[in-house]
């Protein structure tokens, strides 16, 4: 079999060190790899498969040297910058940036619902947000069966999502509340915050991303777009409200769809249950349904509450949740490498 070689860019961040992680446990056919970061990190070791790598500071000629395919988890500036001069070098890069999501002529891929995007690629091949990458794997099997006509989002979306930053800022949450002292939102700036406008310890702040024109943030516009653009229906009825909440880590959606076909309830929790990386947990009886601390370190998304929404005709309720970092960023971008693997070897 054929080997290849690949780049890490973003290598000493928190979905970098989780597509390690995943590269690690998938050992692709990948015989020399290399880690890039910022120049605060450039000079850093990673002990990876078993061989110590000095972390190197990228720049514009990082890429001389030829890789078949990169994954990019440093941020939308530092992907407009480089990714360009790294497609130009023959190399295809997986981005996790929101830098090309929208971008007509660059694909936005999930693995399990649209890989045939993949051959389509100019050399630069987006990977989705996050909240939309495990909304979407739900999504397309309900899709494919009934023909979705409305979805309502609302998100529950973890502190890891917004980097170390966003983690510091709840534990330092939980410190200061051990420590007696008086969480108050309207002297938040007195906790020395990183990330949120106001402490997230004890709150939920519906307020992801920056605040655009129409009233949505920019969070929730990027659900909206990104599962049109993923399921191929541009002009697909779509709302979304995303809420920061108190959880280390996963994001916990409830997704309401209106479907155009009826169903039956039971066939449709058969068909979740036996599509591709969703994992079915609905006992209500046993008090079973999806929680964050159990989608935490795997790829499945798991799916539960599955119900009729009785207000309208043919429309459903569920919660959904995954691992916002691995299933969510690092391991839809390895996917991504390892269908380009197949389709070149």
């Amino acid at each position: 079999m054929k080997s290849f070689k690949l780049a890490l860019v973003g290598a000493t961040g928190v979905v970098g060190r989780a597509a390690q992680k995943v590269l690690e446990e998938k050992n692709l056919p990948i015989s020399e790899y290399a880690f890039f970061a910022s120049k605060k990190s450039a000079g850093s070791k990673i002990n990876f498969l078993g061989k110590e790598y000095i972390v190197r500071e990228l720049d514009e000629h990082s890429f001389d040297e030829g890789f078949d395919f990169a994954i990019f988890s440093a941020g939308a500036g530092t992907a407009k910058k480089y990714a360009p001069i790294a497609a130009e070098h023959g190399c295809i890069v997986v981005d996790n940036s929101s830098a090309f999501r929208m971008d007509k002529d660059i694909p936005l891929v999930v693995p399990e619902v649209n890989p045939e995007e993949i051959k389509n690629n100019h050399g630069i091949i987006a990977n989705p947000n996050c909240s939309t990458i495990q909304a979407v794997v739900a999504l397309k099997p309900l899709d494919d069966k009934y023909t979705i006509k409305r979805i309502v989002y609302s998100t529950y979306q973890a502190v890891s999502g917004a980097g170390r930053d966003g983690i510091d800022d709840l534990e330092n949450g939980i410190k200061n509340f051990k420590e007696g002292q008086d969480i108050n939102v309207a002297e938040s700036n007195k906790y020395d915050l990183k990330k949120f406008p106001y402490p997230i310890f004890n709150n939920c702040l519906p307020h992801i991303d920056v605040f655009l024109d129409n009233g949505y943030t920019k969070e929730e516009m990027k659900m909206i777009n990104e599962t049109r653009k993923i399921l191929g229906k541009p002009d697909l009825a779509i709302t979304a409200t995303t809420v920061r909440v108190p959880v280390l880590n996963s994001h916990s959606e409830s997704i309401n769809v209106e479907f155009e076909n009826e169903f039956d309830i039971n066939e449709l929790k058969d068909l979740l249950s036996k599509s591709q990386d969703i994992v079915l947990v609905d006992d209500i009886n046993e008090e079973k349904y999806p929680l964050a601390t159990s989608a935490t370190g795997q790829d499945n998304v798991l799916v539960g509450r599955v119900r009729r929404d009785y207000s309208i005709k043919n429309g459903l309720n569920f919660w959904c949740v995954a691992d916002n970092i691995r299933k969510g960023a690092a391991s839809n971008a390895v996917q991504i490498v390892e269908k380009l693997i197949e389709m070149k070897s």
